[in-house]
């Protein structure tokens, strides 16, 4: 498995997808740079996953902060120690900090390795990761995407890579997960650099803050 670990991984799956799919060309001839965004995989990670989920870019970042502010270094044993009270201080929703709790729980408990489960294929690794209660589908694969480099993973609950997708293959109905799942498949094994590259579309041509949406 290729890991997407720099900016030419990115460049050789654009080729890839190009060559995988003529209609590619013109999504990258518009979309302009296709950034790397990687982070360190961990408890981190996952955490400012979780985090980012249904608010702006802005709110998510300042929730953050406030988290940083409060924690010092997050770490599972750190979120671990957040009260209720802390929580709402902070700006965390109720379904989110009990998310974060459970995965800071399971990885105390060494029921859940999150470095290791980046080696694991992509399906299997979905598969453990939501067994957390409040860690779904697009939390899974965007840390996956993201935090493992896995080079083979495509969000399609995502609703800004299904406005993108559509806007960019010229459908005429924003087409859902499961036909963007059909439609990904002839993308592999570069799934996850078309992610990146609908992203950066969704930027520069629908001009909106183009992170990761949940359905």
């Amino acid at each position: 498995m290729r890991i997407i670990r720099t900016h030419e991984d990115i460049e050789a799956g654009l080729a890839g997808l190009v060559m995988l799919d003529a209609r590619l060309e013109h999504v990258v001839a518009r979309a302009g740079p296709v950034p790397l965004r990687r982070t360190d995989p961990g408890y981190r990670g996952l955490a400012s996953i979780i985090v980012s989920q249904m608010v702006s870019k802005a709110s998510a970042a300042a929730i953050w902060n406030r988290m940083e502010a409060s924690l010092g270094e997050i770490t599972a044993p750190a979120a671990l120690s957040l009260s209720d009270e802390d929580c709402r201080a902070i700006g965390l929703s109720r379904a989110k900090a009990d998310a974060l709790r459970r995965v800071a729980q399971a990885v105390v408990a060494g029921d859940i390795d999150l470095d290791a489960i980046c080696n694991v294929d992509a399906l299997d690794a979905i598969r453990e990761l939501t067994t957390i209660k409040g860690v779904g589908r697009w939390t899974a694969e965007v840390y996956l995407l993201f935090c493992a480099g896995h080079p083979d993973v495509f969000p399609s609950g995502d609703v800004a890579l299904q406005n993108a997708i559509g806007h960019g293959l010229g459908l005429e109905l924003r087409p859902t997960a499961r036909e963007i799942d059909s439609l990904a498949a002839s993308w592999a094994p570069w799934r996850s650099v078309a992610a990146r590259l609908f992203w950066a579309y969704y930027a520069q041509e629908m001009r909106r803050d183009a992170v990761p949406v949940t359905p």
